[in-house]
């Protein structure tokens, strides 16, 4: 025997689906408001330092003009000569160089350290030093590269690094045959595609970043901090994952990396940011490989280390939390019936029918579309039993076990006509059809009785 009958939502349960569902587009909004608008719409220089050849009681008048104009904008470093003020510059010690004289003074400036910074800085510079008669010339020392004369073509490529990195996780999460070491090994190798398919891009495509073997070697690495970051946190967050995932990598990211808009011109906020991001610290690696000699790559480097050392750790310590939570499952007769539902990202993945454990939905989970529970003839609960969903065509939609209380639970299922069998040895099997939506839970219970023993005559 079998019985089913429609749960109708409840107005709690309606806002509960309505939450789970615009949580995510709700992050997205807040973060473009509250993270891209700030970063972007009024960049102003803070504590941009400058090296100026000249001795220190003339480089304390000039600060005193400069913070008349824009108070904390810069930092003036006296220096010796104007040889080693523009060492400065190429050295990516200081953003410009300034040699002020009676008449005429001179300005240098690196494009490559970003154009906004370098025009603010000519402005400023001009103004601050301006005396009847008196002129300032401007001398380029970094330009930038041919295929990137706005300095911000990397942040696209850093994006295209970043994007796929995420979204292979995502995919890793429908790969349910894969163990958790294939899972990484796809992820390092598809990491290593994309970051190769960008460097050839970007360096022979379009000329935008060095064709120099670093230039691919820190792709390759934003790539990993990306995806064994989002992968690890896939085991402590499970479906809010993608939220974490999106906050750290794009939301913050993108406005603290310095590329559209330089790091000198950012807040407070995106300049502690920047060099914690791994956005950031890929962005500056460019930098240094391709306009500086290599100088100053200790700290990306080390930050990109950082954080795919994490991603691997919490990787391993989701990987104890799991046997211990199978430990768990195990003790209170749970081993073996109901799989974990996998993480997924509600932008990019349609559901699809998978086993949940009874009674143990949480919120920004998908809620189940078909419960139920199996008995004896008496009423007794039936562990243990399987269950198996198809759809109209014979094809396997589902295949789980009831649990201790012989109950079950699923979701993911698309609108349609489903048959649903409970068996068991020693059971007679048996089987119903349903109408299965995403908009109507159903409430399928089953009774198995003992199956008949087959009597031979000769």
């Amino acid at each position: 025997m079998a019985s089913a009958h429609a749960k109708k939502k409840r107005p709690g349960e309606i806002a509960r689906t309505l939450a789970m569902g615009l949580w995510l587009p709700a992050l997205f909004l807040a973060g473009l408001l509250f993270s891209f608008l700030p970063a972007f719409h009024h960049p102003t220089p803070h504590h941009v330092e400058v090296a100026v050849a000249a001795p220190p009681a003339t480089t304390a008048q000039l600060q005193t003009r400069l913070d008349a104009v824009l108070p904390d904008g810069f930092t003036l470093q006296p220096v010796d000569s104007v040889a080693e003020a523009r060492t400065a510059v190429l050295d990516h010690d200081a953003m410009a160089a300034f040699a002020p004289g009676p008449r005429h003074s001179q300005l240098y400036g690196a494009k490559a350290d970003g154009v906004a910074m370098e025009s603010i800085i000519r402005e400023v510079f001009t103004a601050a030093a301006q005396r009847p008669g008196a002129t300032v010339a401007f001398h380029e020392l970094v330009s930038t590269r041919a295929g990137d004369s706005l300095g911000s073509s990397p942040l696209y490529l850093l994006m295209a690094c970043t994007l796929p990195a995420y979204f292979l996780v995502v995919a890793m999460q429908r790969a349910v045959g894969f163990s958790r070491r294939a899972h990484v090994a796809t992820m390092v190798g598809g990491g290593a595609v994309a970051a190769l398919a960008c460097y050839l891009t970007g360096a022979y495509g379009m000329d935008a970043i060095p064709a120099h073997p670093l230039a691919l070697l820190y792709l390759f690495l934003l790539t990993q901090a990306v995806s064994l970051t989002s992968y690890g946190l896939v085991s402590f967050l499970g479906p809010f994952f993608p939220g974490a995932s999106v906050t750290l990598f794009i939301l913050l990211s993108v406005p603290s990396s310095g590329c559209t808009v330089p790091v000198g011109l950012l807040s407070a906020f995106f300049r502690v940011l920047h060099p914690v991001l791994p956005m950031g610290n890929a962005a500056d690696a460019l930098r240094a490989v391709g306009y500086f000699d290599d100088r100053q790559l200790g700290r990306p480097t080390a930050v990109l280390c950082a954080w795919i050392a994490a991603g691997a750790a919490l990787i391993v310590l989701g990987y104890v939390k799991q046997l211990r939570r199978l430990v768990r499952d195990a003790q209170a007769g749970l081993a073996g019936y109901v799989p974990a539902p996998p993480a997924e990202d509600p932008t990019v993945e349609l559901p699809e029918p998978v086993a949940l454990p009874p009674h143990r939905h949480r919120f920004g989970e998908q809620p189940p579309i078909l419960t139920g529970r199996v008995s004896g003839p008496v009423g007794e609960p039936l562990p243990g039993v399987t269950i198996t969903v198809t759809d109209a065509h014979g094809r396997q939609l589902l295949h789980s076990r009831t649990d201790q209380n012989g109950e079950y639970a699923a979701t993911g299922f698309h609108e349609g006509l489903a048959v649903v069998v409970a068996g068991a040895p020693g059971r007679q099997p048996v089987a119903t059809r349903l109408l299965l939506s995403p908009a109507t839970p159903v409430n399928q219970d089953f009774v198995l009785t003992a199956s008949q023993p087959e009597v031979w005559s000769k």
